[in-house]
């Protein structure tokens, strides 16, 4: 596709979402896309204190997924329901969403998304629409976060589900770095000194047990989706960076269930599979507010703050209230016949485009993998986390249900208290902190 073609095309668009906006969108339209209002609640079915178990399972089938509501009913999970919460929304991702509006473009090519300058790139789904699999994917990607967070607790656990016990512990640290369509820390809307062309910028550091102390991982994610992702892991036991192939990013990560493009949902590019909306639903998902958790059974850590726990079988499922949300059914399907997955079935929060249930299919069809995240609204967490105005994710459990082996992650996150700036995020400050 010629420039010129682009550029109109980009002009095009921005011409319709102008008069678009500026005959359609109104506050009540976008307080719709971020809060989206219930057509199905039950007051009496779905308050808050209800428990779902396999006594009363059938009573709730309508309003869980397929692969929870089995779970519930083999009693491998038992769900309470919390009370229904509006999630923040930070008010400069809402701006830049109204004058981003009908201003991106897809284009013909796989990968290819014009126009885009910040906020959710594409508003309203509609069935009819043959693109809304690539929007929703699209939206997903640039769902909203802050610009720069720290990740200072990041504990994994591998569990063997049937005989309830943890195998191995992992401490990590984590940062994630925004370099372009910042929207809460300066500079915005981008950083200035990005000459590889950065979207993201993903560091995880182990921090035990000893025998992989300060092994690494750092993950470069260009803008532009053609581009192939750049990583690098350092190995503690070799006292070298290797760069990653693309093939070892489908592997099992430092032996757990989850591999690294899993992390965030789906960390690979969007050209890779074929994206295929599959309409919107009403169902419990594992969002809450932290400060309303009262059923800890752990001691709190030394700031007093309350790592989620894990409960059900193996205790491979977060340990928090669920509530009724309306979502988007996506499913992804690999381009590469290679690729070790048929497909990966995602149920997203409509309000911040969160994959909080995905389900995950071997090559052969079957149901291998279940991923629940749980999230908290920044507003009902620690003070300090106010300022995140978003979901915060606190739990994944990535339940294997064929091998019934699991990966817990326990986070406790929070914008960065210093800048990140681009040498945390190079090979050479691998280097250094392997020392």
């Amino acid at each position: 596709m010629s420039n010129r073609t682009i550029s109109g095309r980009c002009k095009l668009a921005a011409l319709i979402g102008l008069l678009i906006s500026s005959t359609a969108l109104t506050d009540d339209n976008l307080d719709a896309e971020f809060n989206p209002l219930l057509s199905r609640y039950d007051a009496n079915k779905l308050s808050a204190g209800t428990q779902i178990d396999s006594s009363n399972i059938a009573d709730y089938r309508n309003w869980l997924d397929d692969s929870v509501a089995d779970l519930i009913g083999h009693n491998a999970l038992t769900l309470t329901l919390g009370p229904s919460l509006e999630i923040p929304i930070h008010p400069n991702y809402r701006k830049a969403s109204r004058e981003n509006l009908g201003g991106t473009v897809i284009g013909d090519a796989p990968g290819e998304l014009f126009g885009y300058t910040g906020g959710r790139p594409f508003l309203k789904l509609e069935d009819s629409d043959p693109q809304a699999g690539l929007k929703a994917a699209w939206n997903m990607r640039y769902s909203y976060a802050p610009d720069e967070t720290e990740t200072e607790q990041f504990n994994w656990h591998y569990r063997d589900m049937r005989k309830d016990n943890i195998e191995r512990t992992l401490k990590m640290y984590g940062a994630l770095l925004r370099y372009k369509y910042r929207h809460t820390d300066k500079p915005i809307p981008a950083l200035e000194n990005n000459p590889s062309n950065l979207y993201t910028a993903l560091y995880l550091q182990v921090k035990a047990p000893q025998d992989i102390r300060n092994t690494q991982l750092l993950i470069h994610r260009n803008e532009v989706d053609s581009v192939t992702e750049q990583a690098w892991m350092y190995m503690s036991s070799q006292r070298r960076v290797r760069r990653l192939a693309t093939g070892q990013k489908t592997d099992a990560f430092l032996g757990s269930d989850i591999m690294i493009e899993d992390f965030l949902g789906y960390n690979g590019r969007i050209m890779d599979m074929d994206w295929q909306y599959l309409g919107s639903d009403e169902l419990l998902l594992p969002i809450y507010g932290h400060s309303q958790l009262t059923n800890w059974q752990e001691p709190a850590d030394e700031s007093g703050f309350q790592l989620i726990e894990f409960s059900g079988a193996g205790h491979c499922f977060p340990n928090v209230t669920w509530q009724l949300r309306k979502v988007y059914r996506l499913e992804a399907t690999p381009r590469d016949p290679g690729h070790p997955l048929s497909k990966r079935h995602y149920i997203i929060d409509a309000a911040t485009y969160a994959p909080l249930l995905t389900r995950v299919y071997d090559n052969a069809g079957n149901l291998w993998k279940l991923s629940i995240a749980a999230a908290s609204s920044s507003a009902l967490h620690r003070p300090e986390s106010r300022a995140w105005q978003g979901l915060m994710t606190e739990a994944v459990g990535m339940i294997d249900l064929q091998a019934e082996h699991c990966t817990t992650l326990q986070l406790k996150s929070r914008i960065a208290r210093t800048p990140l700036r681009n040498r945390q995020f190079t090979t050479q400050h691998m280097r250094s902190q392997g020392r």
